[in-house]
């Protein structure tokens, strides 16, 4: 059983860009959101993945991934999986001995930047880099499962 222990955070400005990943393109979808449990479908590039996450204790949670058939992917997202799917472009962005994941999405969550860091152990610090904002690690409205059932675009703040 995997761990994932992630930290997410808003973007301040676009100085990520230098030194980032040209973007892969991810199409996700979810077959369960509840808030005990997701199970996901992501396709980007040439890989698609079936996981399986439980509810998030702080910063960590279990996650199981497999791998699958990027025919089955297409066919989950497309007939199986919540609508709409979330979409967005991964770049990777390295700073300070960590890879920063920065999330520019697209479609009914377009204009939502997102930078997540996925760490060792709980405890680690995280050395940030000067476009980082605000931390959301802990508000749901940025998880993707979330994303998918209310997205950015009908936000009210």
């Amino acid at each position: 059983m995997k761990i994932e222990i992630e930290r997410k955070f808003l973007l301040k400005n676009d100085a990520w860009r230098v030194g980032a990943t040209a973007g892969i393109l991810y199409r996700q979808g979810y077959l369960c959101t509840d808030p005990e449990r997701t199970v996901r479908v992501r396709l980007g590039g040439d890989a698609a993945i079936l996981a399986i996450k439980g509810a998030s204790d702080g910063i960590a949670r279990t996650e199981f991934e497999y791998p699958i058939p990027t025919r089955e992917a297409r066919c989950l997202l497309d007939g199986l999986c919540l609508h709409p799917l979330v979409e967005k472009y991964r770049h990777l962005v390295p700073f300070a001995g960590l890879t920063w994941e920065i999330d520019e999405f697209l479609g009914a969550n377009s204009g939502l930047l997102l930078a997540e860091v996925e760490l060792e152990r709980v405890d680690q610090p995280v050395p940030l880099p000067p476009w980082i904002g605000q931390e959301v690690t802990g508000d749901p409205r940025y998880y993707n499962a979330w994303l998918a059932r209310h997205p950015f675009s009908t936000w009210q703040e």
